[in-house]
């Protein structure tokens, strides 16, 4: 019975420790689900591989040891789904949901006694997560989009005006949404893709230079 305790306490410890690795890399980058969040994916994936397994063990009925482990793999993808975000044409989150789903998968080898799968496959996490990162900023520096937030005077010709000065410097304006604010103001959100010989902080003063914008910053 001290070896059954001792290989739970060891699986268990070892999830914390493979989901936290990949979890500290999501948490560094301010993703909505980080630290603690790969943590109890890892944990609760474990366990319940460890229950399965137990069950099977303990009634010895003529069933799949595997059925109810098998919906951790479906269910993470309810909870994948909520750190994707859409803005425009934009899809942000998706390498989150999918570390998510990968730390259930290595929870899940854990609770099976798979240690060299598990471990193997958080080194290939991280390494993709954190080397892999550099090289496709590289080939997609080009494409990179900038979130800008406007408040302008609500008249006539105002985006034309601001379409005409992003079209000047070969902005290409991928998404707007507009709000209207009190008074005779409107906040103006634009997703741009910036070449990247562009200077952003030039754009902005630029735009600010045109009658009736009030503010302009931006999110990267």
């Amino acid at each position: 019975m001290f070896d059954f305790y001792k290989e739970v306490l060891i699986k268990l410890f070892l999830s914390v420790v493979l989901g936290g690795l990949i979890g500290l890399e999501r948490e560094s980058l301010n993703r909505p689900a980080g630290f603690r969040t790969h943590i109890l994916v890892c944990v609760g994936s474990t366990l319940t591989m460890l229950v399965s397994i137990t069950i099977y063990k303990q009634y010895q009925f003529n069933a799949d040891p595997g059925r109810i482990a098998a919906q951790v793999v479906s269910g993470i993808g309810f909870l994948g789904a909520g750190t994707i975000i859409k803005e425009g044409p934009t899809v942000r989150g998706l390498t989150t949901a999918a570390s998510l789903w990968t730390v259930a998968s290595i929870g899940l080898a854990i609770g099976s006694g798979y240690y060299f799968g598990a471990i193997v496959a958080t080194l290939f996490v991280l390494i993709t997560l954190l080397s892999l990162t550099r090289i496709e900023n590289i080939v997609i520096r080009k494409r990179h989009y900038n979130l800008v937030n406007l408040i302008i005077e609500d008249r006539p010709g105002q985006l034309g005006k601001i379409g005409s000065k992003l079209g000047e410097k070969n902005i290409n304006i991928k998404n707007i949404k507009m709000f209207h604010l009190e008074g005779n103001k409107i906040s103006v959100e634009l997703l741009l893709r910036i070449p990247a010989d562009c200077k952003v902080d030039e754009i902005l003063n630029e735009l600010l230079a045109i009658d009736g914008i009030y503010d302009v910053d931006v999110e990267t």
